[in-house]
């Protein structure tokens, strides 16, 4: 009998995540497919005290910061690309609410895999010699670091290296564009480190654009780089990376996207957003309202639609989702 994964949004927050937990997401481009609206939620629910692990920074890791979520946060890069910095993870460091821990992209990843190989450390040569080695947030009065990344010597050839801390963050919400019941996962476009993350995480948790039947999973086994065997729960959440794009499925929303972060700046600014845009819609159909059935149409009209066209025929409509939904819930 196929297990049936699929629960809703709010439930799965309530179930899978708690006020000081390390929690991970945003393994994509900052501007690319994250589980925003998983971030939208942990709000919602009042989640404190977050330790943060993005890849990149995201819209959702901004919000996380600005609203005080988030008190701690490790990744590789804090921008928000052509939209410029992330305002609200500005303030919080800038305020001394939040210790951002910097690495680059390469570390942040290699840390992954560490923590999927269960590794006890990274050995590695990025980062080395620079202020990424010697600076660190979590011991800010000490310099050069000692323990961010200690220099070991490679038994083969004498060489100083460095080890770096594996990652296995308490869970890991990850935006995939398609999923089955099970949580067997299709990411289009820029994967980053969804597939090292989703190995790394003690649990994980898949927020998909689109629900699809076990038959698409058949029929491109070799595309399924989530499988369901390492997913605890699936929830369904069409333009759960708004205001930011899924390939094939919708481009980035950049007149939202510069004014969420213009808001963010200001403490202000950041509670207007919240009350707007987090605490004021009910449910999945509220939430698509929210953003106006007609953008969502002129979002949808990407120029990377094609990219979804041989996974049409297998997509379930949101009635057949709610009623599966329904039956996962209830399991």
């Amino acid at each position: 009998m196929t297990q049936n994964k699929l629960i809703p949004l709010a439930e799965a927050v309530r179930r899978y995540t708690w006020d000081g937990m390390q929690y991970a997401s945003g393994a994509a481009l900052p501007i690319g497919s994250d589980a925003v609206a998983f971030g939208r939620e942990l709000l919602r629910q009042g989640r404190r005290d977050l330790h943060a692990i993005f890849h990149c920074s995201s819209q959702q890791l901004n919000l996380l910061a600005g609203a005080g979520a988030a008190t701690k946060a490790e990744c590789g890069f804090t921008g928000l690309e052509v939209f410029g910095f992330a305002n609200g993870l500005r303030r919080a460091v800038e305020g001394g609410r939040l210790a951002l821990e910097d690495y680059s992209n390469l570390a942040m990843p290699l840390r992954y895999l560490g923590g999927a190989l269960n590794w006890p450390f990274v050995p590695a040569t990025t980062n080395i010699g620079s202020d990424l080695q010697y600076r660190s947030a979590f011991a800010p009065d000490q310099y050069p670091a000692q323990t961010k990344i200690p220099t070991v010597i490679d038994p083969f050839s004498g060489r100083a290296i460095g080890a770096f801390r594996p990652l296995q963050p308490d869970l890991a919400a990850i935006h995939v564009t398609l999923a089955d019941v099970r949580g067997n996962s299709i990411m289009l476009g820029t994967e980053w480190s969804r597939f090292e993350l989703s190995r790394a995480a003690k649990r994980v948790v898949i927020i998909a654009d689109a629900i699809v039947d076990p038959g698409c999973i058949r029929q491109f086994p070799n595309l399924v780089r989530i499988p369901d065997i390492i997913v605890e729960a699936v929830v369904y959440w069409p333009f759960a990376a708004w205001p930011q794009s899924s390939p094939g499925m919708y481009d980035v929303d950049e007149e939202h996207m510069n004014l969420m972060n213009k808001a963010l700046a200001t403490e202000a600014g950041t509670a207007q957003y919240l009350a707007d845009y987090v605490e004021s819609y009910g449910d999945r159909d509220s939430y698509l309202d929210l953003i106006g059935r007609d953008r969502l149409a002129e979002l949808a009209r990407t120029e990377t639609a094609f990219l979804l066209d041989p996974y049409r025929p297998w997509i379930l409509s949101p009635d057949d989702v709610a009623r599966l939904t329904a039956k996962g819930d209830a399991q």
